[in-house]
């Protein structure tokens, strides 16, 4: 199977998903256990995107500059600065710890 034929499987089987999303009646939607599930579900994921593009390199962990940055990011975020002064921080913390590196 080429990569090409996998990219198309992939998006029809996607884009099928997404159509019986659609059949999903909004009443089932509504339910409070239904609710906290899929926002509780979509912090997790985003946490466990974090954690992998933060440590992963191929098959293995990797500890590097982007480690601290994250730090940064997380503390600059936990004193509630604006997020368009967030992401430059971490960037520079991540740039200057590979320059010294």
């Amino acid at each position: 199977m080429t990569a090409w034929q996998i990219i198309l499987l992939g998006s029809i089987a996607v884009l099928a998903l997404k159509a019986v999303g659609w059949l999903v009646p909004p009443k089932t939607l509504d339910h409070p256990t239904v609710a906290r599930i899929s926002d509780l579900l979509t912090a997790a994921l985003l946490a466990a995107l974090i954690c992998v593009q933060t440590l992963g390199a191929g098959q293995s962990l990797q500890v590097d500059a982007r480690l601290p940055a994250l730090a940064i990011a997380a503390g600059l975020y936990a004193l509630r600065v604006p997020f368009i002064v967030v992401v430059p921080a971490a960037a520079v913390a991540a740039a200057l710890i590979r320059l010294f590196a």
